[in-house]
């Protein structure tokens, strides 16, 4: 099962957001308590893990911003 549109944006944002704090994939996924391996698989085009709303609440915090900075303005 392929990722959605809105999965994929998410994704985008958050990793751009993660990039531009200087974490590497392992340094989110110990904020975050999840694998490794997780972070690479949201983050892979190659399977269908994707963040939920409890991720993305969490990734707000850690990131230093609001849930909705994830979010389109309009749907996608």
């Amino acid at each position: 099962m392929a990722k959605s549109k809105i999965d994929i944006y998410v994704i985008d944002l958050v990793k751009e957001k993660r990039i531009e704090k200087n974490l590497s994939q392992a340094d989110l996924a110990y904020e975050l308590e999840v694998s490794v391996g997780f972070i690479g698989m949201v983050e892979s085009p190659n399977y269908s893990t994707h963040y939920n709303l409890k991720h993305l609440n969490d990734l707000a915090k850690i990131l230093k911003c609001s849930p909705q900075d994830f979010l389109p303005k309009k749907p996608v």
